[in-house]
């Protein structure tokens, strides 16, 4: 395996108490799998995508990599944000290469390497533009081909389409499964919708409402490549509703404590 979660959790002290955001997480991702990870508002999926990107070091439990503890933000742990990451001041290609030259990458390698991952996203042509030139969607291709171009063992990405209309949204959830059918690259996705989990994962984990535990780990048993056929078909949708069912429940019973408070 290539990922481990195991008894993962999170409290947060606030002003009025302790607050439990995640408790006893454990899953494991197999080298080259694709795992979406869903659950309703307030259930500690952006907590969890910080813990095991090392961002939060705080927690019950421990997150594996490769077998070792990760201890903090890891080289081979690639993140992909929900909110704008791209530089201004750079060009596309700039904002590519960033992570390698960071690392101390010769010039020339970094570029050859930024240049040859747009070409895997679609943005060759856009190597000298600056982000403010582009649309939001080719902002998001630019942060996955910086996050891709340092060859990590993991990528993790936290709602990155969120911000995107319905239709750049689909757009993109395609042009990322055409780029994890080439790379077979080890994916774990944070995500609110349904259907995107379904679309493009291998499994999904149904986390609950607060504190996030695993309610179900729902294996999605769809023919890839995930054609438009295979996404207007009858399993498709099954799964989407399996999902939903386990979904609504949570959602529900958070808006109910909400209401209380």
């Amino acid at each position: 395996m290539a990922l481990a979660l195991e008894g993962v959790g999170k409290r947060y002290q606030g002003a009025t108490g302790e607050t439990a955001a995640l408790t006893d997480v454990s899953f494991t991702i197999e080298r080259g799998e694709f795992v979406s990870v869903i659950g309703p508002s307030g259930c500690g999926k952006s907590t969890l995508f910080n813990i095991i990107g090392g961002l939060l070091e705080d927690y019950d439990g421990a997150v594996l990599l490769d077998g070792a503890r990760i201890a903090g933000p890891h080289q081979q742990i690639a993140m992909v944000f929900q909110e704008e990451s791209t530089f201004p001041w750079r060009t596309t290609l700039e904002n590519v290469a960033f992570g390698l030259e960071i690392r101390g990458v010769p010039r020339a390698e970094r570029e050859a390497r930024a240049k040859a991952t747009l070409e895997l996203v679609g943005l060759h042509g856009f190597a000298d533009r600056h982000p403010g030139e582009l649309s939001g969607g080719m902002r998001q291709r630019t942060a996955l081909a910086r996050a891709l171009c340092a060859e990590p063992e993991i990528l993790l990405m936290d709602e990155p389409f969120a911000a995107l209309d319905e239709q750049t949204r689909l757009l993109l959830g395609e042009k990322l499964l055409e780029i994890w059918e080439r790379l077979r690259q080890t994916t774990l996705l944070i995500t609110h919708s349904i259907a995107e989990a379904v679309q493009l994962s291998d499994r999904v984990v149904v986390l609950s409402y607060r504190p996030g535990r695993i309610k179900q780990i729902v294996a999605i048993d769809l023919p890839r490549p995930r054609t438009v056929d295979v996404l207007a078909g009858e399993r498709f949708a099954h799964l989407v509703a399996l999902i939903w069912n386990d979904l609504r429940a949570e959602a529900a019973r958070g808006m109910a404590k909400e209401e209380l408070i």
